[in-house]
Parts: structure tokens; C-alpha cells; sequence
């Protein structure tokens, strides 16, 4: 994963002209349905955030692709959901994650609106929000307002260690396995965070709607 990472962050620097597309990309499978959870997308972003603060790429292109490719995600994600409808749940992939599908529908029952902006931050229900608000149709107006405000925060947010750990040191040439380490152990604490206040929500979310109406069982 460490080379994967590494390779592509030195094509992103070497073609520069390619880095807002690519980056849009990445941002884009990051923020759709499920195949989300499979993208190292967060951990290339904050490479990337490394290459904006040594002025190496142009921010410009880059930070929009970024918003334009997260906003699409979790739009594709909310249109085939409302396209497909509830047998979506039945269907390969999600019929092998019923727990996790189960628990996105119970937070966004709860938090509503506020369950799209959060879960842009929020790694457990990232990729899986957005389809359940199609599915359980959502106001279009109110999703976009939710989908776009929460990526153009999500994309500074994602680029900021990266940025801040170049601009401290001066270089990429001065950064050490030490301060890959530290960044690394920050990103696993923001990480770790994020999971922590998803877990303690859903589980809130759990206690006031019961374990008994939303099971996964109940899926099918």
C-alpha cells in the first residue's frame, strides 16, 4: 500500500497537468457508494497536501477537482439510490454489509440533513449516507445543500496535514521517516476520533429506535 501511495503521488508531481483530474478522480471513489471503502484515497490526499505546500502543483485545479469529484460521488451515490430504491439492500455488495447499511439507515433517520454533512467526516458511513438518503428519497434541494457545503470544507480539511507538515519543514526533501511517522500517528488520531464520535452516534441512535426495527434482518 506504503509503494501504491508513493507511486502515485511521484506521478501526480511529475505530471502536473494531470494532478486536478487525478485528484478529482480519487475524490470521486472516495465519496461513492461503498466501492469508498476500498479506495486509499485519504491517505494519497494528504500526499497531496504535501506537494500544494511545497508548490509543486497549482492549487487551483487541484482543490476544485477535489470538490467537484466529492460532490459528484456522493451525488451518483444518492441518484442510484433513489434510482434502485430499497432492493438495493438486497443486492451484491450491501447484502454483505447489512450491519453496516442498517446503521447508516438508522443515523440518517435521526440526524436527517445534518447526517450528510457529517458523514463526509465520518470513515464508518462515508460511502453509504448518501445512498440511503436516495433511497429513502431525500429532498434533492436539501441533499445538494449538505453534499456541497460539507466538500468544500471536507477538501481543506483533507489536504491540511500535508500542507502544514511541507510548510513547517520547508521542503519535501526535509521531511524524514520521523515526521511521516508523526503525520501518520495524526491522521490515525483524527481517524480513530472520527470512528469514535461515528460509534458513539449510531450507538445513541440504536438506543432510541431499538435494536428490534432496523435489524439487519430486517433488509430483506
Amino acid at each position: 500500500m506504503e509503494e501504491l501511495i508513493a507511486r502515485a503521488t511521484e506521478i501526480i508531481s511529475e505530471h502536473g497537468a494531470w494532478a486536478g483530474p487525478i485528484v478529482g478522480i480519487l475524490a470521486f471513489g472516495e465519496s461513492l457508494a461503498v466501492i469508498g471503502l476500498f479506495i486509499p484515497a485519504t491517505a494519497l490526499m494528504i500526499a497531496v497536501g504535501g506537494l500544494l505546500g511545497a508548490g509543486s502543483i497549482d492549487p487551483v485545479p487541484v482543490l476544485a477537482c477535489a470538490a467537484f469529484g466529492a460532490i459528484l460521488g456522493d451525488w451518483v451515490s444518492y441518484r442510484i439510490g433513489r434510482r434502485i430504491g430499497p432492493s438495493i439492500y438486497r443486492r451484491w455488495p450491501l447484502n454483505r454489509h447489512r450491519s453496516m447499511v442498517a446503521r447508516a439507515r438508522l443515523f440518517f433517520r435521526r440526524y436527517g440533513f445534518v447526517s450528510i454533512f457529517l458523514g463526509r467526516f465520518l470513515g464508518p458511513i462515508r460511502a453509504t449516507i448518501p445512498l440511503v438518503a436516495g433511497v429513502m428519497e431525500m429532498d434533492q434541494r436539501r441533499f445538494q445543500l449538505a453534499n456541497v457545503t460539507s466538500a468544500l470544507l471536507w477538501v481543506p480539511v483533507i489536504f491540511a496535514p500535508g500542507y502544514f507538515a511541507v510548510k513547517s519543514m520547508g521542503s519535501v526533501e526535509h521531511i524524514t521517516e520521523a515526521h511521516l511517522l508523526g503525520i501518520g500517528a495524526i491522521v490515525a488520531v483524527l481517524t480513530i476520533a472520527a470512528t469514535a464520535i461515528a460509534a458513539r452516534l449510531l450507538g445513541r441512535v440504536d438506543r432510541k429506535r431499538g435494536a428490534g426495527r432496523l435489524s439487519p434482518a430486517s433488509l430483506d
